[in-house]
């Protein structure tokens, strides 16, 4: 069974064994609909052959003495097979919307929910921009694979043995021709979709590509201009637009050599002569002749449309393999839905724990952390330094299975967190980080994010909590204000403090402070220390961050170095011996050769 980190119970469960399958298990679900569509098509393909069956009568008809009689009565034989057509082919196009509409929705709320089921490390791996572009065109071109494609190819078999179908009732020695033309067909349609699929294949992950770019620079825009990049900028993107304009060429050049059309111009000359062979020597009527040439101009609207209806058909086919590799790629971790639960108490432990991490498949991991071992009582407060790239934030990712570590166990109140059920153990860990995520939502809701269920009041108490609720009262519209994407209309100072009600509202049993108050002037981080101290009793800390002011106070440091622990105690402790710890505050080497330091330094 594929691993997840998140299952819906409801979920209805599809074949993901291969495309074709998975495809399938996605229209089968609205059996009704498929059914309807078929009945009411091989209705429409036989009332629209039988006119031209009709027609031929009719001819005979004219041929001999007048007969208004039986005249009349096969021109309204032919209205209603046509009107029976039209009603048929309405209704059966209605039914094929409804099931491409459907699968569309189905597909994009799979995909979606698959990504909320992989891990950080999968996400870490991929473009968003690519990302996008399958759960948007992809998922679409799904859709346009069923309607128009399925379905006109579809009407091209029923469009072809349906004819054919007739002609043999109406004259078998007629039937040789249109066989041939049949085989040419198949040999010749197999040719054309073995060149055409690589091509549409490529363009589906150029346009990813191509999107992912577009995604990266428009995230990026401050740097860009910062940096006066939008020359280069413009011509990345006219590069992968080029390339994807150049795909489209390769796919009409392909198109432009569709031999079924010159196939059926050949074929219906020759039946038509072989008709007239057989009228000439008497062995058929007029009226065979005319129904005969009417049904093989039948087969010219499918062997037309077919052409349209394959590259439809392929650029579906291309889209659903890139959507279905996503949602059948592996994720690092599991849900573990039937795994330890119990409230947290906040007590960690690292026993021999290291961590490699490989930025991209294929390439050799990267040791961020090796051999750690401490342990962090429940209600304490850790700070963990060192310098950039010492594995500081890799550390507290390990502590709520962000990532699982490559050896040696973490432990939360004696628990291997990879026994905990990831559900329990995440919603009772919160973590906020230097780089703020914000949702283009209401303050109110970002806020209440980890706490949905929250009051106006307890959001109020929160943000007071955090210093917050002063700024958001002076703002328009209070809690109701709509933030821009990532927050981008406050100020990163604001964005940290409502970061920070939102933590206090969810109540986290372990909170992690990833250098959170970074963008914080003094007075109001002196404000935000007040009300960190006061939420820090009852749950376990872990503080990163190189402002003295905030390490002071925790009851255990611990200094990193390349991965490695290389000292653990308190402040004073650590400037009395701990060269490292000592080097990242230099400043205060001097304070530290005095035997006792200053009460004032706790």
């Amino acid at each position: 069974m594929q691993r997840s980190e998140f299952t819906v119970a409801s979920a209805y469960v599809y074949d993901r064994r291969s495309v074709a399958r998975w495809l399938l298990s996605h229209v089968t679900r609205y059996w009704p609909f498929v059914l309807g569509f078929y009945l009411c098509f091989i209705t429409a393909w036989a009332a629209y052959s039988g006119a031209q069956a009709l027609i031929g009568r009719a001819a005979d008809v004219l041929s001999g003495p007048p007969d208004y009689a039986a005249l009349t009565g096969l021109a309204l034989a032919v209205l209603a097979v046509m009107v029976t057509d039209s009603v048929t082919a309405l209704i059966g196009s209605l039914s094929a919307e409804n099931v491409a509409a459907r699968v569309e929705a189905d597909v994009r709320q799979e995909f979606y929910e698959s990504l909320l089921a992989k891990s950080k490390a999968f996400h870490d791996r991929q473009r968003a921009g690519d990302l996008m572009a399958r759960a948007t065109d992809d998922a679409n071109f799904v859709a346009n694979m069923i309607v128009p494609g399925a379905t006109l190819i579809s009407e091209t078999v029923l469009g072809i043995v349906v004819p054919l179908t007739f002609i043999f009732f109406t004259e078998p020695r007629l039937i040789i021709v249109p066989l041939i033309f049949v085989a040419g067909y198949i040999v010749t349609a197999r040719w054309y979709l073995r060149r055409l699929m690589p091509v549409i294949q490529r363009q589906r992950e150029q346009y990813g590509v191509m999107n992912a770019g577009l995604e990266e620079t428009i995230s990026g825009i401050e740097v860009v201009k910062a940096s006066a990049r939008e020359a280069l900028e413009r011509s990345k993107y006219l590069r992968n637009a080029q390339r994807f304009r150049d795909l489209f060429v390769q796919q009409g050049d392909i198109e432009a050599r569709y031999l079924p059309l010159l196939l059926f111009g050949i074929a219906l000359g020759a039946e038509f002569f072989h008709a007239l062979w057989l009228y000439s020597t008497g062995d058929i009527g007029l009226g065979q002749v005319v129904a005969v040439i009417g049904l093989m101009n039948v087969l010219r609207f499918p062997t037309f449309i077919s052409l349209f209806a394959f590259s439809v058909f392929q650029a579906g086919l291309a889209g659903a393999r890139r959507i279905l590799a996503i949602i059948n790629a592996e994720t690092d971790l599991d849900e573990n839905p039937n795994g330890y639960r119990a409230p947290v108490r906040g007590e960690i432990e690292f026993e021999n724990v290291s961590f490699s991490f490989a930025a991209h498949p294929g390439e050799a991991p990267h040791q961020v952390l090796r051999d750690i071992s401490f342990r962090i009582a429940a209600g304490q407060t850790v700070a963990i330094v060192g310098q950039t790239g010492s594995g500081k934030s890799a550390l507290t990712q390990l502590v709520n299975r962000t990532y699982d570590a490559t050896s040696g166990r973490v432990l939360i109140d004696g628990v291997d967190v990879r026994e905990w059920n990831l559900d329990a153990l995440r919603s009772q860990i919160g973590k906020i980080e230097q780089d703020i995520f914000l949702f283009s939502r209401t303050i109110g809701e970002n806020i209440a994010f980890g706490a949905p269920g929250a009051t106006q009041e307890q959001i109020e108490a929160a943000a007071r909590a955090a210093q917050a609720h002063e700024f958001i009262s002076r703002l328009p519209n209070g809690y109701q204000t709509v933030i821009g994407e990532r927050g981008v209309t406050l100020s990163g100072g604001q964005r940290q403090r409502i970061a920070l009600a939102r933590a206090f509202l969810a109540n986290p049993r372990i909170l992690i402070l990833d250098d959170s108050t970074s963008a914080i002037d003094s007075a109001t981080e002196d404000e935000i220390q007040r009300a960190i101290r006061q939420a820090q009793q009852g749950r376990t800390v872990l503080l990163i961050t190189h402002r003295l002011a905030q390490i002071r106070w925790a009851d255990q440091i611990l200094v990193l170095d390349s991965g490695r622990l290389v000292a653990a105690g308190t402040h004073e402790e650590l400037l009395r011996t701990s060269p490292h710890y000592r080097r990242i505050f230099a400043r205060y080497e001097q304070p530290a050769a005095r035997p006792t330091p200053a009460p004032a330094a706790r």
